[in-house]
């Protein structure tokens, strides 16, 4: 019996989890989704989910912190219940958690915490480890796996307040480097994906996000923005059987914005 293909979005109800949910759905995977909202955001996950369905395939979210150990554990089990139930397995985990404290290290009045600092480190870095941990513990991977990880120009350049989410997005690519050598023989691969500046709700988090980008806008070389959609459909190429030996890597995605001086 073949095994129905599954992807596991951390983050799925916005931004790039969202329009990666969809584009893999488009591509013929169910979705698992995970995210935090409150009650006024649920419709829109319905929506999310509506999507899908309508695209033919299935979909299951939760609502939940997804840096919470006995929340990511009770959620992993629940996916093994589902794949063994209705035989499917984990092709994709992508990990797109924007939760984080933008505050200065240093010289000013109000500095992050080191409670802050941690709690940064481990939503936007250290929970991809924990993540793929358990996945892997439950038996949820076949050969041929597919590992994401949403990193920014942050991982490597200093940004006014944005110190604390650097650290994690520098923690994040090293973890996916790790990743990329150890998962090796069982034939997953691990990649970070560094997307342009794109209008996200995590962008518009950011003090003087608007300066940001119009910058990022003017150096383009498309004179646009990077989308979520432009990111959803470079992931879905990657997830093709042909890119087994693509692991370890920071890939750009953003029209060239990178690139130019």
């Amino acid at each position: 019996m073949n095994k129905q293909p599954w992807a596991l979005i951390l983050g799925a109800s916005s931004g790039f989890g969202e329009a990666t949910a969809l584009e893999l759905a488009r591509a013929g995977m169910n979705i698992f989704g995970v995210h935090l909202d409150r009650r006024d955001k649920l419709p829109h996950v319905a929506e999310i989910e509506q999507k899908i369905y309508a695209m033919g395939r299935e979909s299951q979210f939760f609502n939940g912190n997804a840096s919470d150990d006995e929340i990511r554990q009770d959620i992993v089990e629940q996916i093994h219940q589902r794949l063994t139930d209705q035989p499917g397995v984990l092709r994709v985990l992508m990990h797109s958690l924007a939760w984080g404290s933008l505050r200065p290290l240093v010289g000013a009045e109000q500095v992050i915490s080191k409670k802050q600092l941690e709690i940064t480190a481990d939503t936007m870095g250290h929970s991809l480890v924990y993540w793929v941990q358990d996945c892997l513990r439950a038996g949820l991977f076949d050969w041929g796996g597919r590992i994401f990880a949403m990193t920014s120009a942050g991982g490597t350049r200093a940004i006014p307040n944005y110190g604390p989410v650097s650290a994690a997005k520098a923690i994040l690519e090293a973890h996916i480097r790790q990743l990329a050598v150890e998962l090796a023989p069982a034939g997953i691969t691990a990649n970070a994906i560094l997307a342009g500046v794109t209008d996200t709700p995590a962008l518009r988090l950011i003090p003087d996000y608007q300066k940001i980008a119009e910058i990022a806008k003017q150096r383009n070389p498309h004179r646009r923005l990077t989308t979520p959609e432009d990111v959803a459909r470079s992931i879905a190429a990657l997830c093709h059987p042909a890119t087994y030996w693509m692991t370890g890597n920071v890939i750009h995605v953003d029209g060239g914005e990178s690139i130019v001086g």
